[in-house]
């Protein structure tokens, strides 16, 4: 007996086998679970969807609650939409994201590039992959003479939340000074550099967020005209 699914099915070259096992996925709630949290990534309602694979919002509404099995085709045009494979709705779901760091296995390193570290920081996500953020535990150093800070810039945004003591931030040509439980959220990409100003180390928590900086846009230049004014035109101008 032939599987209703086969009839519209594109063709494969793949054997039976394996046709039989991935309309066997199709038939699991997962693949319609899948289509939901792609469409809602999407902030796409099911009556857009629809429009766009050419399939009624009623059909997608069971499809994605597991009331009904799609066809191998229709399945296609639904990842065409959202710029997937077909082969996203077999392969097994991703674990989430989960990385527990401990405290014994954080690795306290210098401020690179200098002789004289003038802060130590550790990573707090640094066995993370792909990570879009990087949180560190930083402690500044005590430092006297202002010339020993070296600013720096890197590409995103950056956050710093003072956990003990004092410390003096310098963004761009402009000096701030924090103290604890005070915050700051800044453009990394403008030179910046820090400096404990205090007796005492101080101690913060620092998230730098990865961001590609923005290409510029183009615009077209307009060409000016090799037609001179008419006289007509001229006129009017000083009417």
């Amino acid at each position: 007996m032939h599987s209703p699914l086969q009839s519209a099915s594109p063709p494969l070259d793949n054997p039976p086998d394996t046709i039989h096992s991935a309309e066997a996925s199709i038939a699991e709630k997962r693949i319609g679970e899948r289509i939901r949290r792609l469409r809602l990534k999407r902030s796409m309602g099911l009556v857009e969807l629809g429009r766009q694979t050419g399939l009624s919002a009623s059909f997608l509404s069971q499809l994605e609650t597991g009331r009904v099995v799609p066809t191998l085709r229709n399945l296609a045009r639904i990842a065409m939409v959202f710029g997937r494979d077909l082969s996203y709705f077999f392969e097994p779901e991703p674990h989430p994201l989960f990385r527990l760091h401990r405290h014994t296995d954080r690795v306290r390193l210098p401020q690179s590039g200098v002789d004289a570290p003038t802060y130590f920081f550790e990573s707090l996500a640094w066995m993370v992959p792909e990570r879009q953020l990087d949180p560190y535990y930083a402690e500044f150093l005590p430092v006297r003479n202002p010339s020993d800070v070296r600013p720096h810039v890197h590409p995103g945004y950056e956050f710093l939340y003072v956990l003990e003591g004092e410390l003096e931030i310098r963004h761009g040509d402009r000096t701030h000074s924090l103290e604890t439980g005070d915050s700051v959220y800044f453009d990394a990409g403008t030179p910046h550099a820090y400096r404990c100003c205090a007796q005492m180390p101080a101690v913060a928590l620092i998230v730098t967020m990865h961001q590609p900086m923005p290409q510029p846009t183009l615009r077209p230049v307009p060409m000016p005209s090799s037609h001179p004014a008419s006289p007509a035109s001229d006129s009017e101008g000083q009417a």
